[in-house]
């Protein structure tokens, strides 16, 4: 049976447990960023909050998983120190809603996936899948075992990887 742990804002978990489910519920503007290893059956899920670390750089420091640049950074060097090969990773990402913002002013979610993509690209990484956007609050659950990234939202459950 499957143990499932929460993975909540500003944390991020890594994993080898054949048997565990990450999951980062209720997400609006944040990111649930997958990153799974399937040579190295290494798993790791990410809740990000805010985009950009420059805002708040003693925050950061405190805790580098509340931004997207450098919580993926961290989550990316945790892998790999643990046997995980760049080049086999599958990264796919739910959220980035956008959320109590109807007038478009502050375009968290937005930001939050620009900046995702930026430094995916810069460390020549490939988004396999997404679902992102709208008005809507998603969860992510990342199978450790299959490698399978799951969003659920609005009742229905979709398979992004």
């Amino acid at each position: 049976m499957e143990a499932q742990t929460i993975i909540g804002i500003a944390q991020m978990k890594i994993s080898e447990d054949p048997n565990e489910v990450l999951v980062a519920p209720n997400l609006g503007s944040c990111l649930g960023v997958s990153v799974y290893d399937p040579k190295r059956r290494l798993a790791g899920l990410i809740h990000c909050l805010l985009p950009l670390s420059k805002s708040d750089p003693q925050k950061a420091q405190q805790n580098p998983y509340m931004y997207v640049d450098t919580g993926m950074a961290a989550m990316l060097d945790q892998m790999v120190s643990r046997g995980a090969d760049p080049k086999h990773l599958i990264i796919s990402v739910g959220g980035g809603a956008n959320i109590n913002d109807e007038n478009n002013v502050f375009e968290i979610g937005k930001k939050n996936l620009t900046v995702l993509k930026k430094f995916l690209w810069k460390n020549n990484l490939l988004l396999k899948a997404e679902h992102v956007g709208e008005s809507v609050s998603r969860t992510v659950s990342l199978h450790v075992g299959s490698g399978k990234t799951l969003v659920k939202t609005q009742g229905q459950t979709i398979e992004l990887s």
